[in-house]
């Protein structure tokens, strides 16, 4: 018997199956600093324990963008080392804060497969929980992941597509956020004077900036999160496939574009929930990513004057500045579009 494991393919996975995924992983402050050496975010609750504990929070937390990329790492042997591409997330809420010295680990559910119609992959959709120290659940969402099968003429294991949540209830986004002090809140520290009230739905903003992505950066993120699809590492393999050459982790676009963000939304200090996302189209090293950002809603939160939730919608495009804001044209997408994230974000009021 094989001591070594090969990962599931699109056949070895049913319905209802739990996955308790192994390697816990500590967090340290070590991990933070690299985290913001790959992306530069600038948000001051997470830059500053000086600032976060002025505010509330006992100490700097966690980066929420770092703590979905160690649970979704941890998830990657089990669910998509065999992965053809990861394909969106839905239902993601931040349950409670993160601080260095906490322990991550993840659990997931498949909730659905679906096998396409050339019989060569399939399609899996699995809710993944995680929790820290083994209890406390900090992150929950759904994602679905296009996966390779060992046998083209293997049945398929099921054949269900679940409803997903397209748009998440507001009245939930502060479980992860204490109350916070309004009046020491420093907006010239935070980076902006612009809070909750100044935004109106509708509002587009281009965060300018660009940044271009480097094969060591994205190498250094992937081992970062203990993520092992070969789609990222392992140029020997994706050298024979279809594009030639190694993927970039789809979440790495997502840090890159909350990193940009920063740039017209600084006092969106904690990601509360991802509605839905979308990878539009593949990153290589060498390309320059750029963003911008729509105001989708706004809410009040229940038993909450300190901060109010914005619904944004976030764009990160490939090799092209967003002045004039590239989505789509008609159906289809704008073929510069990488990402299409929608999420909600806290800000104090």
């Amino acid at each position: 018997m094989s001591k070594t494991s090969p990962g599931n393919y699109f056949e070895d996975f049913r319905i209802g199956q739990v996955i308790r995924h192994a390697t816990p992983r500590t967090v340290t402050s070590g991990d933070v600093a690299v985290y913001t050496g790959l992306y530069g975010a600038r948000f001051a609750l997470q830059s500053s324990d000086a600032f976060a504990k002025a505010i509330g929070y006992p100490r700097a937390p966690v980066d929420d963008l770092l703590v979905f990329h160690v649970v979704f790492g941890k998830t990657v042997a089990d669910i998509s080392l065999n992965a053809l591409a990861n394909l969106g997330y839905a239902g993601c809420y931040f349950r409670a804060p993160v601080f260095p010295g906490d322990t991550l680990s993840a659990l997931s559910e498949v909730i659905g497969l679906k096998e396409n119609s050339s019989r060569k992959t399939g399609i899996v959709y699995v809710r993944t929980t995680g929790y820290k120290d083994g209890e406390t659940p900090v992150l929950e969402y759904v994602r679905w992941v296009m996966v390779h099968k060992r046998d083209p003429e293997a049945p398929a294991p099921g054949d269900h597509v679940p409803r997903l949540p397209t748009v998440l209830d507001p009245k939930v986004l502060g479980e992860a956020c204490p109350q916070i002090s309004l009046a020491a809140y420093d907006t010239a520290l935070a980076g902006s004077a612009h809070r909750f009230g100044d935004y109106q739905i509708g509002e587009r903003i281009d965060h300018v900036d660009g940044i271009t992505v480097e094969e060591a950066e994205h190498q250094i993120a992937t081992r970062l999160y203990q993520n092992t699809a070969r789609v990222h590492f392992n140029q020997y393999s994706e050298g024979k496939g279809r594009f030639g050459r190694r993927l970039i982790y789809g979440g790495h676009v997502i840090s890159l574009a909350r990193a940009l963000s920063f740039n017209g939304l600084a006092n969106a200090f904690h990601l509360a929930a991802i509605s839905g996302g979308r990878h539009v189209a593949p990153l290589f090293a060498g390309g320059t990513v750029f963003a911008w950002s729509e105001v989708l809603d706004k809410s009040e939160l229940p038993g909450r004057g300190d901060v109010g939730a914005l619904r944004i919608r976030t764009v990160a495009t490939r090799d092209c500045p967003c002045a004039d804001f590239p989505f789509k044209s008609g159906e289809d997408y704008d073929p510069a579009v990488l990402l299409d994230l929608d999420y909600w974000v806290l800000m104090p009021r």
